[in-house]
């Protein structure tokens, strides 16, 4: 399959799950978005895979509150996770949330790779630094993947990036490439594209 006739396919909603044990079992391929709340993370799925209205996107922190998948062409499965860091819910849920992605990420052998978004304009936070020293602990191959690359000029996008890289020898698990995208512009689509696609070779 060639990467063009991959994407025509729209990928198609499987179900929410609220908690992990209630995913089925499988062995399918898997990759995962995750990012702090209101990072962009659903605008940047449905600008993906060319789908307006696959992830629900919402302007209140904290929407996403399940794990949520989707099925490209019965080759790979797209998980959508919820956020962490600051969300508008109960502290209960909220640790709730993040007791569920953290066992979803540990414990999901099939899982091929983690997109970790940042927002560009306000570069790694501490809980950012604490999901990557997680998954380096639980060697989940993870990509930082820069988010709303529009709202910045070039030099300060560049020092983001290079403030990454810089920090890129403290975790083993982090993928070299540093992915600079906007949902808005259409800007680092295709680079992610060709990433998910090589996953699945």
């Amino acid at each position: 399959m060639k990467i063009k006739e991959f994407y025509k396919v729209k990928p198609t909603f499987v179900a929410s799950f609220p908690t992990v044990m209630q995913i089925p079992a499988s062995s399918q391929r898997e990759i995962a978005f995750i990012g702090r709340s209101n990072v962009g993370k659903s605008s940047l799925i449905n600008a993906i895979f060319s789908s307006p209205n696959l992830a629900k996107t919402s302007a209140t922190p904290g929407r996403t509150q399940m794990l949520n998948f989707f099925n490209m062409q019965d080759v790979l499965m797209i998980v959508d996770l919820p956020g962490y860091g600051f969300a508008k819910a109960p502290a209960e849920i909220v640790k709730n949330w993040n007791e569920n992605v953290n066992t979803y990420l540990r414990g999901r052998v099939q899982l091929r790779r983690v997109f970790l978004l940042i927002d560009v304009r306000q570069g790694v936070k501490q809980v950012d630094l604490d999901m990557m020293k997680m998954l380096d602990a639980s060697a989940v191959n993870y990509q930082i993947t820069l988010t709303k690359l529009d709202k910045v000029s070039a030099s300060a996008a560049e020092k983001v990036k290079s403030d990454i890289a810089n920090i890129y020898p403290d975790h083993p698990a982090m993928h070299p490439t540093i992915l600079l995208t906007s949902s808005e512009k259409g800007t680092g689509l295709d680079d992610i594209r060709g990433e998910i696609f090589d996953l699945i070779k």
